[in-house]
């Protein structure tokens, strides 16, 4: 039978308050010692199957301003949070053409599949779409213009800016223009194999 336990503090000691599943027979209950702890059991509901269990640290919880220096190189730190734009015509990514997924530089979430990517001689890597609820829209008035910025939905990075209905020849006549210092890419080794 599966059992819960919470590690208690014991007299003297520093336990470390986790929850642990442990899978133990009701006899083996009694008998088992967490290293500095003092087990506390407790049967799992009867309606649980699977219990997820956070940990003290929230990969989650939005990073500051220092915490994102001391991640990104300044560089990166300029495009992904400060909303600028590197040079055309210099990213990494511009040119590649191998097969495999773009991620945020920041978080590492998966943005884009490069069988979305296309050449659109804009200077930047450029996506007619992106991979489903990883990029967030914010309209942008600033320059006496509407532009639509995109962002990474899971940390906030900006990434570039969308365009619509420059009539390239793709599935959704937008274009995505995605500086490269904000992504990572992790080739596709069987598909680039198989080129």
């Amino acid at each position: 039978m599966s059992y819960m336990h919470r590690c208690m503090l014991m007299p003297g000691a520093t336990g470390c308050g986790l929850v642990h599943m442990t899978l133990f027979s009701c006899a083996a209950r009694s008998s088992y010692k967490h290293p500095l702890c003092r087990p506390v059991f407790f049967a799992p509901p009867p309606s649980s199957r699977l219990l997820t269990i956070r940990t003290m640290t929230d990969a989650n919880k939005p990073k500051s301003e220092g915490e994102w220096r001391a991640i990104l190189t300044p560089e990166q730190f300029r495009v992904l949070r400060l909303k600028g734009t590197e040079r055309a015509g210099t990213g990494e990514y511009e040119h590649n053409k191998a097969a495999g997924i773009y991620s945020c530089a920041a978080c590492n979430t998966p943005l884009y599949r490069s069988s979305t990517k296309f050449d659109s001689g804009c200077g930047w890597p450029a996506f007619f779409d992106a991979i489903p609820g990883a990029v967030t829209r914010h309209e942008n008035n600033s320059l006496g213009m509407v532009r639509t910025e995109i962002t990474c939905t899971a940390c906030g990075g900006h990434l570039g800016h969308v365009f619509k209905g420059e009539r390239f020849k793709t599935p959704t006549d937008e274009r995505h223009c995605v500086n490269s210092i904000s992504l990572s890419f992790s080739a596709d080794d069987k598909q680039n194999e198989d080129a």
